[in-house]
Protein backbone atom coordinates (compact mmCIF):
# COMPACT_ATOMS: atom_id res chain seq x y z
CA UNK A 1 0.00 0.00 0.00
CA UNK A 2 2.83 2.79 0.54
CA UNK A 3 4.22 2.39 -2.79
CA UNK A 4 0.66 4.18 -4.09
CA UNK A 5 0.60 6.54 -2.04
CA UNK A 6 2.66 9.79 -3.54
CA UNK A 7 4.60 11.68 -1.95
CA UNK A 8 4.70 15.34 -2.24
CA UNK A 9 6.98 18.31 -1.30
CA UNK A 10 6.19 20.72 1.28
CA UNK A 11 7.13 23.45 -0.69
CA UNK A 12 8.47 24.28 -4.70
CA UNK A 13 10.49 27.28 -6.28
CA UNK A 14 8.23 29.83 -7.70
CA UNK A 15 8.59 31.70 -10.70
CA UNK A 16 10.39 34.18 -9.22
CA UNK A 17 12.73 31.94 -7.27
CA UNK A 18 10.49 32.53 -4.17
CA UNK A 19 9.60 29.18 -2.20
CA UNK A 20 5.66 27.75 -2.83
CA UNK A 21 3.82 26.54 -0.67
CA UNK A 22 -0.27 25.46 -0.77
CA UNK A 23 -0.72 27.59 1.55
CA UNK A 24 0.89 30.72 -0.53
CA UNK A 25 -1.19 30.12 -3.96
CA UNK A 26 -3.54 32.00 -5.26
CA UNK A 27 -6.55 31.63 -3.17
CA UNK A 28 -9.49 29.16 -5.02
CA UNK A 29 -12.07 32.29 -5.53
CA UNK A 30 -9.28 33.68 -7.88
CA UNK A 31 -10.87 35.48 -10.75
CA UNK A 32 -8.34 37.72 -12.43
CA UNK A 33 -5.24 35.80 -13.48
CA UNK A 34 -2.06 37.97 -13.56
CA UNK A 35 1.14 36.49 -15.09
CA UNK A 36 2.79 36.11 -11.68
CA UNK A 37 -0.15 33.76 -10.93
CA UNK A 38 -0.40 31.66 -13.59
CA UNK A 39 2.97 31.29 -13.35
CA UNK A 40 2.59 29.93 -9.98
CA UNK A 41 -0.12 27.61 -10.54
CA UNK A 42 2.23 26.17 -13.24
CA UNK A 43 5.30 26.17 -11.33
CA UNK A 44 3.27 24.14 -8.14
CA UNK A 45 2.28 21.40 -10.83
CA UNK A 46 5.30 21.30 -12.78
CA UNK A 47 6.99 21.08 -8.71
CA UNK A 48 4.81 18.54 -7.76
CA UNK A 49 2.60 20.45 -4.94
CA UNK A 50 -0.53 20.01 -7.02
CA UNK A 51 -2.20 17.72 -9.19
CA UNK A 52 -3.70 19.13 -12.62
CA UNK A 53 -6.65 17.64 -11.56
CA UNK A 54 -6.20 19.45 -8.09
CA UNK A 55 -5.45 22.51 -10.04
CA UNK A 56 -8.43 22.35 -12.27
CA UNK A 57 -10.73 21.56 -9.80
CA UNK A 58 -9.37 24.16 -7.04
CA UNK A 59 -9.48 26.85 -9.31
CA UNK A 60 -12.15 25.75 -11.95
CA UNK A 61 -10.50 25.58 -15.03
CA UNK A 62 -11.16 23.68 -18.05
CA UNK A 63 -7.99 21.13 -18.73
CA UNK A 64 -7.56 23.40 -22.10
CA UNK A 65 -6.43 26.30 -20.17
CA UNK A 66 -4.55 25.05 -17.77
CA UNK A 67 -2.42 23.34 -20.80
CA UNK A 68 -2.47 26.74 -22.42
CA UNK A 69 -0.67 28.07 -19.73
CA UNK A 70 2.30 25.29 -19.44
CA UNK A 71 2.51 25.31 -23.24
CA UNK A 72 3.08 29.14 -22.54
CA UNK A 73 5.78 29.29 -19.43
CA UNK A 74 7.18 26.05 -21.77
CA UNK A 75 7.58 28.35 -24.98
CA UNK A 76 8.16 31.42 -24.24
CA UNK A 77 8.50 31.74 -20.09
CA UNK A 78 6.52 34.18 -18.17
CA UNK A 79 5.78 36.79 -20.96
CA UNK A 80 4.80 34.12 -22.91
CA UNK A 81 1.62 34.45 -20.24
CA UNK A 82 0.54 37.78 -21.25
CA UNK A 83 -2.97 37.90 -22.85
CA UNK A 84 -1.82 41.06 -24.85
CA UNK A 85 1.23 39.23 -26.14
CA UNK A 86 -0.36 35.89 -26.90
CA UNK A 87 -0.35 36.49 -30.77
CA UNK A 88 3.03 38.05 -31.05
CA UNK A 89 4.22 34.90 -29.06
CA UNK A 90 2.61 33.00 -31.44
CA UNK A 91 3.53 33.75 -34.30
CA UNK A 92 6.90 33.92 -32.90
CA UNK A 93 6.82 30.03 -32.53
CA UNK A 94 5.35 29.43 -35.59
CA UNK A 95 8.27 30.72 -37.51
CA UNK A 96 10.73 29.27 -35.29
CA UNK A 97 9.15 25.62 -36.29
CA UNK A 98 9.47 26.55 -39.62
CA UNK A 99 13.67 26.03 -39.76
Amino acid sequence: MIENQKIRPGQVIGPLGEPLTVASLPPPSTTRWVVRRKAEVVAAVTGGLLSVEEVCQRYSLSLEEFAGWQRAVDRSGMPGLRVTRIQHYKSLYERQQKF
